[in-house]
């Protein structure tokens, strides 16, 4: 499914993998840093109306990542895991789990950043322990969110490509 104001694309392969693409007009060092530094991250990352309040992440193969976000109300998500491979700036695989999870299992998140030209694409696949917890999350407005979050990364990404402001 892709729209011309948010050009997240999702499909889903299987029965337990979900993959969401976006083009971002950066390069591919500054989109890696982007996922995987603290600072950058709590400009971002969350739906509309969410905000990282806590952001951990210790960037090494085995390193754990521990996000809480705060939404709407002062409702609170934490997400967490760990760290399987660590390839700056190509490739970043990470285990998920929620605190307050609504599906079986463990999820394997794998991030690819491909560069052509000083653009970017992002393609994440997210690899559930069961169909059940992939359709689980397909009911969710799980693509929702993440557009909303992307489109927060491709402006705080043209902003910072623009002024500098950010070394990755």
């Amino acid at each position: 499914m892709t729209n011309v104001d948010d050009p997240l694309v999702v499909h889903s392969p299987g029965d337990r993998e979900i993959v969401l693409s976006r083009l971002f007009e950066a390069p591919a060092r500054l989109v890696f840093a982007a996922f995987t530094r603290p600072e950058l991250l709590v400009r971002w990352y969350g739906a509309h109306g969410w905000k990282l309040a806590e952001c951990d992440v210790d960037l090494r193969v085995g390193g754990r990542w521990r996000f809480v976000s705060q939404g709407p109300e002062g409702t609170r998500m934490v997400q967490a895991g760990v760290y399987r491979q660590v390839e700056p700036p190509h490739r970043l695989v990470s285990t998920e789990l929620f605190d307050d999870q609504s599906y079986p299992g463990e999820t394997l998140v794998s991030h690819e950043f491909t560069e052509v030209a000083g653009r970017t694409t992002v393609t994440t696949t997210l690899l559930y322990a069961t169909a059940q917890g992939r359709d689980t999350v397909l009911r969710y407005p799980m693509a929702r969110g993440v557009g909303q979050s992307f489109r927060r990364l491709a402006d705080l990404l043209r902003s910072t490509t623009t002024t500098r402001g950010v070394q990755p």
